[in-house]
Parts: structure tokens; sequence; C-alpha cells
């Protein structure tokens, strides 16, 4: 979505003590909806230009009742079959209730209040139920009601795919499928296909059903799974509660999942649908491996090749084309044959542009990232790369990738370790957004959103250690307002991860503890004292325990 990015919107309507709110679907507490573009306004009753074709279709109907047949490619049969087509696969489309209980990042030792949500999903083979993975985020119940029915099913979720925001779910009471068939999927979708929306956004509770075109197809950035993977744009809004809703072709298949909106005061009716593409990706990565594993990438930072004199710099030929390597991963599978100012002339024997695009369909050319994207985690591809104006060609294996700042939890609860009343804890973007709110890209320290944007782990249990704020007390006088600030070392011994640091701190036996944080600050502690009142401080403010279930083992 480029510099629209951070405009995205996921979708889903937001309920408490019976109250439906619609809440801006970028922050992850917004509620799931429905099916693809849905207008706010499109109920299911005919429009008066649906009643004035249904008139003139009576009327010939009337007058060719003393025919043998009608004509065969009578304007009206083929209008009538259409609807035909699309409409059964309606009973297909559910709506999805979910109980939220998210963590607390900010009081990692506790979660938040719950809080219930709405959106929608479609029933695809093998019993099974797709949704968005932000309408059942940090889930603690979710329920399933079909269409025409007042009974809600407890529902299993098998899997979330984050990055590309759709989850399978499954329910196992048998009365559930009865009457229920699976949506059929279809082929990606061309510019200016037509595409009808389903779902239940708010403004009603029925199912609501609108139509557009496809305006745009081209790699998105993935609002929930601050990722970028191929998606279609539709001249429909996408509204609250459409999350998870199906979009349907003229034939009456699926060609995607509503997920997100444009909010922009120059911008409207614009909304975002997950490709089948992706959906079939995500499905089949489940059946392969029985979880989510991921879409794969390649673990380097890349710059455009399009001024010439830095192509003759580099050492390429007039008719080479490719992007030039600035970074590669430390953890990455890459990082054993690439190198920094090697230049990626194709992947997988198709060639990549000057801006690193490569071609797509007839007309249109798409950025390379789409060729790693249709892989799985573990499989092989063979990169051409121009390094000191001599070809290599490589097979590497393609592995996801985890960044130092990660961009989800994935549905696990925060780590943290208390001693004297300092609470430790890893940063994640999660974290960052409890901190900081939703401006949290302006909001936060220049230095730790420096290493959200730019920082690569140098190894793969490397974690962000910050003293997340000093639990007031006696023992810490001096200390109170060191809020977020990294922890680089103690006793001289730099931190790796916080479970180095609790080891380190437990096991220490010197007289001080000292810690040295970023800015060039020291907080230094007696160790006996130190250990000794972190008891007391842990009662004063009802933490249960002094460090997380996941660094007690």
């Amino acid at each position: 979505m480029g510099d629209n990015s951070n405009n995205g919107n996921s979708n889903r309507k937001r309920k408490r003590s019976g109250k439906s709110k619609t809440i801006p679907s970028e922050t992850l507490e917004s509620e799931p909806t429905t099916v693809t573009a849905v207008d706010e306004g499109a109920l299911s009753s005919p429009t008066a230009s649906q009643r004035r074709r249904k008139k003139r279709a009576s009327g010939s109907n009337r007058r060719n009742a003393s025919a043998v047949a009608s004509p065969p490619h009578s304007p009206t049969w083929d209008e009538d079959s259409a609807v035909a087509r699309v409409l059964p696969a309606m009973d297909s489309v559910v709506k999805v209730f979910c109980v939220h209980t998210e963590p607390n990042f900010s009081l990692p030792w506790q979660r938040k209040r719950q809080y219930s949500s709405s959106s929608s999903g479609f029933v695809i083979g093998g019993r099974r139920v797709l949704t968005n993975a932000h309408s059942v985020e940090h889930y603690t119940q979710v329920k399933l009601k079909k269409r025409g029915s007042d009974t809600k099913y407890l529902a299993t979720v098998l899997a979330i795919g984050t990055e590309c925001d759709i989850a399978l779910l499954t329910v196992n009471d048998d009365e559930f499928w009865e009457g229920v068939s699976p949506v059929e999927f279809g082929e990606l979708p061309a510019l200016q296909d037509a595409v009808t929306v389903v779902g239940y956004p708010i403004g009603g509770d029925t199912i609501s059903v609108t139509s557009g075109v496809v305006s745009r197809i081209e790699i998105l950035s993935y609002v929930h799974g601050s990722t970028e993977l191929l998606g279609l744009q539709i001249d429909a809004a996408i509204n609250s509660g459409n999350s998870g809703g199906p979009a349907f072709n003229d034939k009456g298949n699926c060609v995607g999942i509503a997920f997100q909106s444009l909010k922009h005061e120059d911008a409207e009716n614009i909304g975002y649908v997950i490709p089948t593409p992706v959906i079939l990706h995500f499905i089949q990565d489940y059946e392969r491996n029985g979880a989510y594993t991921g879409f794969p990438i390649l673990g380097v930072e890349w710059q455009k090749m399009e001024n010439p004199d830095l192509r003759v710099a580099m050492g390429m030929k007039s008719d080479q084309k490719g992007v030039r390597v600035k970074r590669v991963d430390p953890t990455s599978p890459e990082s054993k044959v690439l190198k920094p100012s090697d230049v990626i002339l194709s992947f997988d024997a198709v060639d990549i542009a000057n801006d690193g695009t490569v071609p797509f369909r007839h007309g249109e050319r798409i950025g390379f990232s789409y060729l790693i994207s249709q892989k799985y985690t573990g499989d092989n591809a063979e990169i051409k790369v121009l390094r000191d104006s001599a070809m290599h060609k490589f097979n590497i294996k393609l592995g996801t990738h985890r960044r130092l700042i990660p961009a989800h939890s994935n549905g696990r609860p925060p780590s943290y370790y208390i001693v004297a009343g300092f609470v430790f804890t890893t940063v994640s973007v999660p974290y960052l957004r409890s901190e900081y709110g939703k401006e949290y890209e302006y909001e936060a320290p220049v230095k730790l959103l420096t290493k959200l944007l730019h920082s690569m782990r140098q190894s793969k249990d490397e974690e962000l250690v910050v003293v997340s704020q000093v639990l007031v007390a006696d023992i810490n006088i001096g200390y109170e307002e060191i809020v977020n600030t990294q922890v680089l070392a103690l006793n001289g011994s730099p931190v790796k991860n916080l479970k180095s640091l609790a080891s380190m701190v437990e096991s220490c036996e010197d007289e001080f503890m000292k810690f040295e944080l970023d800015y060039d600050q020291v907080a230094v502690l007696r160790t006996k004292t130190a250990k000794a009142a972190t008891i007391d401080i842990l009662a004063t403010h009802c933490i249960p325990s002094a460090m997380s279930d996941d660094l007690k083992s």
C-alpha cells in the first residue's frame, strides 16, 4: 500500500455492556467484520433499479407465457441466473462472535478487561471456517451463527496467520454443518472485474450485500500483520463488522476476504481484500504442517538500481538489471551466501528489474517479493547474483523472519522480571502501542523507533530488554524516573535477552548489581538488600510472581 500503509484499517465491531461501538480498525481492539467492502447503508432490501428490472422481467414473462421457451440469450434470464449462482453461497457466510482478553503489556503480570466483538466468516471444505486473524486475536471464546439461525455454536480456533490476517476455525457440533455448502474459490480477478461483498457490518443485524469492481492489484501493506503481501483494492468501503467476509465474483466463487480499508479525508470507498493466492497459501501451509508456519522472506534489505552511473559502478552490463543488497540479516539462511553490494539479478529464473519488479500478468508488473511469498517455509529457491562483475548462482533455503522488535506476540503473554522494583520486559510493537498509544511511531523514544525500523538481530535469541518502570520503594530511591530505557549490561556482562538477565541476577553473588543502561545511565543496587526487598514490593503491588512463567523453566 506504499505511503498509505499507515492509513489502512482492519475492521470489526466492538461491544461492551451491551452497546455497540465502532473502533478504528488500525487498533487491534477494533472488532472483526464480514466479507469484503460493504457500505454502511447497503441493506438487503431491493433498490429502486432492482425493483424496476424485476417489474420489467415479470412483464416480459407475462407476454411470453404462451411461448414454448424464452429466448436463450435474454438479458433478463442472464441477470436472474447470475443472481441464482451467487445467492446459494450467501448461506455459507456466518457471523463470528468473539470474546477477547488482551494481555496488558505495560503491566505484564495481568490482563486487560475482556470485551466482545462481531465480524464475518464463511464455510470452506473440510468442515472449516475462514475469518480474519484480527477478528479472533487474544480470544477466550469464539461462537458462530449461521444465516437465519438463532443458535450460536462454539468454535475451535485451528490456526491464526498473523502476517496474512487469516484465521481458520471449526465447529464440533454436527448440527452446525447441516444444510451448509462450502464456498468454492475462484481465480485471481482482473482489473474492473465485478465483486460482490457479503458480511455483517454495522447498520443492522442481518446479512449485507454490496457490489464493486477490482480497481487495483498490487503488493499491499497488511496493517494487522505488519507485512506486505498481494492484495486487491476495490471501490467499495469496508466497514466495521465486515472483516472476514467473502468477496464473490460473478460466477459465485470466492475471490478474497475483506480485511481493511483506507481512512483518509481525500479518499472514499477504498477497501482491501485478501486474494485467493494468499488464502490458499495459508490453507495449504496448515495442511502441510498441521500448523501455520508463515510466509518466507528473503532476509536482505535492497535498493533500486535505476541510476545508470550506479549500475556502471557495480559492474553491470547494459542488458543486466537487478537490485543491490544493502544489508543481510545475520540470522537468515541467506547470510551464508549473500554479501552487501551483491546485485540480485533473478529469483527462480525470473529476471528482476532495476526497480525491484517482475512481470505479473499481461501489461502488469509487481514487486519481486510476490515470488518469495508464493514459496513455503523451508522451500529452496535459486537466485542469480552479480558480485565483482562475476555471475554466481546460489540455492538458498527460505525461512521466516523475526525482527529484533517483533510486530506481534503470537498469542503468548508478555515476559517480565522484577527485582527491587525494577520491572524488566522485552520491547515489541504491542508493548509500544500499550505505552504510547496508536501514535507510537511519533511518541516513542527515538532510539527505540530506530531499532524498530532498522536494527537486525545478531543472534536468533536476541531481544531488546528495557526497564519498563520502577515500582517506587526505599531501595530504589533516585531511580523513579527511569522509564523504557534499554538495559545493555549487568556487572559488565552484555544482556542478550530477558532470560539471560534474570539468570544473571538470580545467580549474582557480588556485593553490588550494576545495571548499565542506554543514554550512559547506571543503576547500582546492593545485591542482598535488593533481592530481600523484592518480596515486599511484590506484595504491595499484588504481583503474584517476580518473573513470568516462561522464565521459570
